[in-house]
């Protein structure tokens, strides 16, 4: 089953990590020029069919999305399993660092977060099959291509999956607006496996009962909590910055 990805940057990265899973590239009719000519050089340096469409076109195969000219026909999105996130999580030591998604629906969120989690060390992310969204295009243009990066697990039973992650050496810490640890009392220099709840229901309670650790982000304003992209990017970059501190001493 074929999907499309679209925008400069997510073909880009596309081209770079995954060139075997695309099936054609689409540009829209008239002269290329930037990125986008580098895009349709690389593609035929690949050997990659290359096709000119209409903009109409292009904005039909994406659901409207803002495509900014380029538009990939990729083969399905492939998942990997868990125990490969572990294996890479493994061999990264204590600098070992996974996203894990409770119920994210909203497939910005879910973009900015694959976004986050690759620019900020994570060796791979898992979600949970039933209530929440895939990896889709609009999922891979929010995350401005990131999704091609890393390596993404969808689990029957996200419980179970950070019972595995704990048996394998990592500490679980969960986004909890009712937490009670502040970001920088729990010690991130460990290998840590990251939860963040979706829109509104947040993480469920079979979930965050895996938690060794529930973390509240403290806030001036006053709002219930952050939504999700935001909330795991603040914990995503207190991970780093801790790491990154830990280095410099060292």
């Amino acid at each position: 089953m074929a999907r499309f990805i679209y925008g400069i940057h997510p073909a880009l990265e596309a081209l770079k990590a995954a060139p075997g899973q695309i099936e054609r590239i689409f540009f829209v009719q008239g002269p290329l020029t930037g990125l986008a000519a580098r895009i349709a050089q690389d593609a035929r340096a690949l050997g990659l069919a290359v096709e000119f469409a209409p903009r109409e076109r292009l904005a039909r195969l994406c659901e409207g999305g803002v495509h900014q000219g380029v538009v990939l026909r990729v083969a399905d999105f492939s998942y990997a399993d868990l125990e490969d996130v572990l294996e890479l999580a493994a061999a990264a030591g204590e600098r070992a660092l996974v996203l894990a998604l409770d119920g994210v629906e909203d497939p910005h969120n879910f973009g900015a977060l694959l976004r986050s989690a690759w620019a900020l060390g994570a060796q791979g992310v898992v979600i949970a099959k039933d209530r929440a969204v895939g990896v889709t295009g609009v999922v891979v243009k929010a995350s401005a291509g990131a999704a091609a990066h890393l390596k993404v697990s969808r689990v029957t039973n996200l419980a179970r999956a950070l019972g595995q992650m704990k048996d394998a050496g990592l500490w679980v810490s969960a986004a909890d607006p009712r937490g009670d640890r502040a970001p920088e009392a729990v010690d991130f220099c460990a290998s840590t496996a990251l939860v963040v709840g979706g829109e509104g229901a947040g993480i469920r309670p079979n979930v965050l009962s895996r938690a060794d650790f529930r973390i509240r982000i403290p806030m001036v304003g006053e709002l219930g909590s952050l939504n999700a992209s935001v909330a795991g990017g603040v914990l995503l970059y207190e991970i780093a910055r801790q790491r990154r501190v830990r280095s410099m001493a060292e």
